[in-house]
C-alpha cells in the first residue's frame, strides 16, 4: 500500500510544528547572526519556562538569563508568545519528523505503529518541558491558544490522514475515526507524565508499551 497523503508531515504539537523547508540559498552573516540571537534567546526561554513556569516568566528574565538587552529580545521575536513558538520549533527540527513518518507509512501497519511509538517518545523524552509549557501557556494566553488550537487540529488531520491509509487493516467495526480517538489518548502527555516521570519506567519501556497498545487496540 502506498503512502497516505503528504498531509501525515503536517503534524502538531504531540508530533510536529513545521513543515521542513529545503533552502536553496544560504544565509548571509547578517541573518546567522539573527538566528543566533533567536536561539540564544529562545535557549534562555526554555531554561525558564521549566524553571518558572509560562506565566511567570517575563521577558525582562529572559533578557538578563540570555545576557541580550530587552529591545533586541523585542526585535528579534517580538512577543512572549513568538519566543514559545521559537523554542518549540527549534526542539522539533532534530525529531527528523518528516522522514520518521514517511517510514512508517511505507512499512506495514504493525511497523508504522510502532515507528509512530518511537516518534512520541522522542519527543516527550527530549521536548516534554515545551509540551507542559505549551499547555499551559494557552490557558492563559491567546495567542498561544490559538496556535496550540491550531497544532493540534494539524496533528489530528495527520494522524487521521495515515490511519485512513490503513483502514483496511482496522480491527472489525473500527472505522479510521474510532482509531483516531483512540490513538490520541494513548498518546496522551498526561501518560507518559504517569508512567516514566511518576511511576520510573524508562522511556525504552514506555515506547514498547505505546507500540504495542497501539497495535493491539486498532489492528486486527
Amino acid at each position: 500500500m502506498g503512502p497516505p497523503p503528504l498531509v501525515i508531515v503536517k503534524l502538531g504539537l504531540q508530533e510536529c510544528y513545521f513543515e521542513e523547508v529545503n533552502v536553496k540559498v544560504g544565509p548571509t552573516h547578517r541573518q546567522r547572526q539573527a538566528a543566533a540571537t533567536r536561539s540564544q534567546i529562545a535557549a534562555a526561554a526554555r531554561q525558564l519556562f521549566a524553571e518558572r513556569g509560562y506565566v511567570a516568566t517575563t521577558i525582562a528574565a529572559i533578557s538578563e538569563r540570555a545576557d541580550i538587552p530587552v529591545q533586541t529580545v523585542y526585535s528579534a521575536l517580538g512577543s512572549k508568545a513568538n519566543i514559545l513558538q521559537e523554542v518549540t520549533r527549534l526542539a522539533i527540527e532534530p525529531l527528523a519528523v518528516t522522514k520518521t513518518w514517511v517510514q512508517a507509512a511505507a512499512g506495514t501497519p504493525e511497523e508504522g505503529l510502532r515507528i509512530s511509538a518511537g516518534l512520541q517518545r522522542r519527543q516527550y523524552e527530549q521536548m516534554y518541558d515545551v509540551v507542559t509549557t505549551h499547555l499551559e501557556g494557552a490557558r492563559v494566553d491567546a495567542d498561544i491558544a490559538r496556535i496550540t488550537a491550531g497544532i493540534l487540529a494539524n496533528r489530528e488531520r495527520g494522524v487521521g490522514a495515515y490511519l485512513e491509509s490503513i483502514a483496511a487493516h482496522l480491527r472489525p467495526r473500527m472505522d479510521a475515526a474510532r482509531a483516531l480517538d483512540i490513538y490520541l489518548t494513548l498518546v496522551l502527555p498526561e501518560v507518559y507524565r504517569s508512567l516514566v516521570l511518576e511511576r520510573g519506567w524508562t522511556p525504552t519501556q514506555y515506547e514498547t508499551w505505546l507500540g504495542n497498545q497501539l497495535v493491539h487496540q486498532l489492528l486486527r
